[in-house]
């Protein structure tokens, strides 16, 4: 029996409501709501990932990484497991990627508010572009990790962009 079944949950084409919420792996993948924005659910996601990385910001760099790529380990598991009980291989509401790819995207822009609003544009960009590799992750790699997968490419991408930029200013 899916969650969906299980917690009495319906949804319209692998389209979460607000009880999901309820089930705290749920309630991760789905960005503690912010996945259920009518439109741009990434966004919305990728907004509370600026959150986490200024939560971050102050800490060392091996710590917030440490951090990132717990989230990252753990999100394989609650992006796959919402999936599957949505029904739908990567489902829009599922934000937990964007939230953890968003602080390796910014982890160059040292907390200047510039550089926070390039890293967002860039990865934002990236992640709805797709540009190869990320577009090959997207269709290859399957399931929890193929979620997470194709969000972290994009942070690095943009993560690159933004160092390139500095570099030559």
């Amino acid at each position: 029996m899916s969650d969906a079944t299980a917690h009495n949950q319906p949804t319209a084409l692998g389209r979460p409501n607000r009880h999901w919420l309820r089930d705290p792996g749920h309630f991760i993948a789905l960005g503690g709501g912010s996945g259920l924005a009518p439109v741009a659910p990434g966004t919305f996601g990728s907004i509370v990932g600026v959150g986490l990385y200024l939560l971050l910001a102050p800490w060392p760099l091996w710590v917030g990484a440490l951090l990132v790529v717990a989230c990252f380990g753990l999100g394989i598991w609650l992006c796959g497991r919402t999936a599957r009980a949505l029904g739908v291989a990567d489902p829009s509401a599922i934000v937990w990627d964007e939230i953890v790819a968003v602080p390796i995207a910014l982890c160059g822009a040292l907390g200047d508010p510039m550089h926070i609003v390039l890293g967002f544009a860039l990865f934002r960009l990236f992640d709805i572009w797709k540009p190869w590799p990320i577009s090959w992750a997207d269709q290859q790699v399957k399931g929890g990790l193929g979620i997470m997968l194709d969000d972290l490419l994009a942070a690095l991408l943009a993560a690159g962009v933004l160092a390139f930029w500095d570099y030559f200013p």
